[in-house]
């Protein structure tokens, strides 16, 4: 860490987790973390942001990566400097609360894997959502950051924000972080809100924002003006954009002022230049969308891991020409929901539903995923403010949500699913069954070994050819089977990224079959809830894809009896594949 003194500005780098989530992805390899991780520990920052987040998940999902051995091989190079995690409160790194035996583990195996901060968060801003984590950061003993998820509303404020502070304060937080995921705050706002929790409360204060809007940088000046203790900050090949501020920019900004970091910037020259390198080998990755000022997030509020994740999810579609109604779309669900602000997984439950509402037309909320309807029933928390009666009614009828603790309603689960994962030759060590608990869907393949990594796309030589001359699909033989594979063009590059159907051609139909019930999207089927020979009523749900992380339910647009099944649990579809009939 840096020397400590009364008014030093403290800097948090968020290059290994942030940063890439933030503009390709989350798509870094830990391969490449670790050269740079040893760069960085030379720096003297206050922390590093390395785990959490969607890492997780796309370690195991994409890369091919066991997130808990890259945990263990940066804290082999990060000697001096500590790690951070980003925590998403009873929602640990997942998209769903969990038991608390579930949270007590997982915060268990983070301590001792390597994390040395936690900063929690819910992204309701329920602080009954974070207790039951922070109790358990406490209990390790390791440096508990409660964060507060700012956004604007109606029902949002400065005032509001400073009496969550005070409440942070006193479940025992030893810093509280300004989480500004969308890059919102204003630099008067950033001023006050800081000014505030400083005079409320004795504790150190950060600010992370992004600078998708441009503003970013002019709040960190008033922040840093206003006395904040710590700034999020991005080496600068993997800065702005989507992403934070520049590290190189703020260092030198302060520096020969009372508020200097103590950071040498020839120090920081030399992860400039790894960071550099990085940066090209991932560049076909990069997209302008995401790689550049966008004011309208004013509007729509997207964070900035979220718009990254929303245009792949929109192109895993084929739908990026719709990208703009989407964006206009959010505003409206997150308005019918209770402007809950849009971080992780709520920016994931609002985008999707968007999306949805865009792509299927007709009736807003013809379709609403699981967590949709979750959300509305309560078991996420309490929304910021009344959900739409219009909307819920048609989202979940005559069902009243729950007022309690989501988690409260929650059994525990972590010997049961042990079991479970021990029954399928899952298990060889204990984090494991964590793995298999936060991602049941996707851990049993990674924990086998039958997942593949992404090949990462290479840039075009000069004079190659260009996009149109790529084939939208192929047919590859493994093993003896025919698989289909798409092939999905990536913005501003002529290069392609494949993504593989996991089911054999010619057990998927396409076309029109009489009684036949298509994906309306790309996914993976997750559960088929029927059989062939059921009676089914309209409205019954047959199937459930997870798509944009999501789960997504197919459901029976009759009355009828189950004909042929055309797919099962781990089939990847398109959209247009024929998955059940329904005579």
């Amino acid at each position: 860490m840096c020397a400590a003194k009364s008014d030093t500005l403290y800097i948090t780098d968020t290059t290994l987790r942030d940063a890439h989530q933030s503009l390709i992805a989350t798509r870094m390899r830990t391969e490449d973390m670790l050269p740079l991780a040893r760069a960085i520990d030379e720096v003297g920052f206050f922390s590093v942001e390395a785990w959490g987040g969607a890492t997780f998940d796309s370690c195991i999902r994409f890369l091919n990566d066991d997130p808990w051995d890259r945990l263990r091989e940066l804290k082999a190079e990060l000697r001096r400097t500590p790690i951070q995690m980003l925590l998403r409160g009873q929602n640990l790194v997942g998209y769903r609360h969990y038991p608390d035996d579930v949270v007590e583990k997982f915060v268990d195996a983070s301590a001792e894997s390597g994390v040395d901060i936690f900063r929690v968060f819910d992204a309701l801003n329920d602080i009954r959502n974070m207790k039951k984590a922070m109790e358990e950061v406490k209990n390790v003993g390791a440096h508990l950051q409660g964060a507060i998820c700012y956004t604007t509303s109606p029902v949002h404020s400065v005032a509001t924000f400073i009496e969550m502070a005070e409440d942070l304060y006193a479940l025992g937080c030893d810093s509280i972080c300004i989480k500004d995921m969308a890059g919102l705050i204003m630099p008067h706002d950033a001023r006050d809100l800081i000014s505030g929790i400083k005079r409320a409360v004795d504790v150190k204060v950060g600010l992370h924002s992004h600078c998708t809007s441009g503003v970013a940088p002019l709040s960190y000046q008033a922040a840093i003006d206003a006395g904040v203790d710590i700034l999020d900050t991005a080496m600068s090949p993997f800065a702005l954009g989507t992403s934070q501020p520049p590290t190189e920019s703020v260092v030198a900004s302060v520096s020969g002022t009372p508020r200097d970091t103590g950071i040498d910037l020839v120090a920081l020259r030399n992860v400039r230049n790894i960071c550099r390198d990085i940066r090209e080998k991932y560049q076909p990755l990069f997209n302008a969308i995401s790689d550049r000022v966008d004011s309208d997030v004013l509007i729509y509020q997207l964070p900035g891991g979220m718009i990254s994740n929303l245009v792949s999810q929109l192109q895993e579609q084929g739908a990026l020409d719709r990208l703009e109604e989407v964006l206009q779309e959010i505003p409206r669900v997150r308005r019918d929901l209770g402007y809950p602000p849009l971080v992780t997984p709520t920016s994931q439950i609002v985008g999707t539903q968007a999306v949805l509402n865009v792509l299927l037309g007709g009736e807003r909320y013809r379709n609403v995923t699981q967590e949709v309807k979750d959300y509305v029933l309560g078991l996420y928390g309490r929304p910021p403010a009344p959900i739409s009666l219009e909307v819920r009614k048609l989202i979940i009828g005559d069902e009243e949500p729950v007022t309690v603790r989501p988690a409260d309603l929650l059994e525990p689960i972590y010997e049961q699913m042990r079991k479970e994962a021990e029954d399928q030759n899952l298990i060889s060590r204990e984090e494991d069954v964590l793995t298999y608990i936060l991602y049941p869907a996707v851990a049993p393949s990674f924990l086998k070994g039958e997942r593949q990594a992404e090949v990462i796309p290479q840039k075009a030589a000069a004079g190659a050819a260009g996009v149109a001359d790529i084939p939208h699909s192929m047919e590859v033989e493994v093993d003896g089977e025919i698989f289909s594979v798409r092939i999905v063009t990536v913005e501003g590059s002529s290069i392609a990224v494949t993504t593989t159907a996991e089911s054999p051609k010619g057990r998927i139909p396409r076309g029109d079959i009489p009684g036949g019930i298509k994906s309306n999207m790309q996914g993976m089927v997750l559960q088929v809830l029927t059989q062939k020979g059921n009676s089914v009523k309209k409205g019954d749900t047959l199937i459930v894809l997870e798509a944009m992380k999501m789960e997504n339910p197919i459901r029976s647009p009759r009355d009828g009896i189950v004909g042929e099944i055309f797919v099962e649990a781990g089939d990847v579809v398109q959209s247009g594949d024929v998955l059940l009939v329904v005579e």
